[in-house]
């Protein structure tokens, strides 16, 4: 699959990109999807690890031990963000899911 194609884009990442998507060895489609699936699975644990953050956060400023409000903003921020996005990619899923559930065999 040629990704150098996409928004007429042209960079060296992508150029090195669509080289090694090339040279893959194997099932592409199989690939591919692990792929996709491991990197959702990245995605939620490091949402996960981002709430995990801004709890201890919270709970540092909470009992004094930390008076720094922009560590606990920033957390803050970087965790709603990650669960913007990790809800936004279940969304996808989920409709993914339904059109393939969908189709007459």
């Amino acid at each position: 699959m040629d990704i150098s194609s996409l928004l007429n884009v042209s960079s060296p990442a992508i150029a090195t990109r669509a080289a090694q998507a090339s040279t893959k060895t194997g099932e592409g489609q199989d690939q591919s999807f692990d792929t996709l699936f491991k990197s959702a699975l990245s995605n939620i644990s490091e949402t996960n690890s981002l709430l995990n953050k801004q709890e201890e956060e919270e709970i540092k400023f909470a009992l004094g031990i930390s008076e720094n409000t922009h560590d606990l903003s920033i957390a803050a921020a970087k965790a709603s963000t990650a669960l913007s996005y990790t809800v936004a990619l279940r969304d996808k899923f989920i409709e993914a899911y339904k059109e393939i559930m969908q189709i007459q065999i």
